[in-house]
């Protein structure tokens, strides 16, 4: 079994003992203990995951204008972009159909009408699909 030598003391000011079992939680002892550096890059980017998910369930109950365009910007700092895809083409590859609205005009046949839930991509990964309404032609 591997030991540490501690450094310190306990939150109390006592000297901790030496031979703290390596594994075992050495409580405020001044122990360094050094990830390896892949470690710290998955641990980083699991981090990195976790508020991005955070961040978009509060972009999803934000009630203020201000609040959604604040953490959006933020997002977009980081490489996380808000998915609007209105007059565009509808793909069920990158949109998900929530509806579909009518209309005469057959040019429009199969463009995103309006965006209902918008949609993220961290870079170029799809992280939420855009739930989207899409024109329709009216069958007579």
């Amino acid at each position: 079994m591997a030991w540490f030598r501690s450094k310190g003391v306990d939150p109390d000011g006592d000297p901790v003992a030496e031979g703290t079992p390596a594994g075992e939680a050495a409580s405020n002892t001044g122990v360094d203990v050094v990830a390896a550096p892949s470690d710290e890059l998955e641990r980083a980017l699991a981090d990195r995951q976790a508020l991005i998910q955070l961040c978009l369930y509060a972009l999803d109950r934000a009630r203020s204008g201000g609040v959604v365009e604040r953490l959006e910007h933020g997002l977009a700092g980081i490489g996380v972009h808000a998915l609007r895809p209105d007059g565009e083409r509808f793909d069920p590859a990158r949109h998900e159909a929530g509806g579909a609205v009518t209309t005469d005009d057959p040019a429009l046949d199969g463009v995103v009408a309006e965006t209902e839930v918008t949609g993220f991509a961290d870079h170029e990964r799809l992280l939420r699909a855009p739930i989207v309404t899409v024109y329709a032609k009216r069958v007579p």
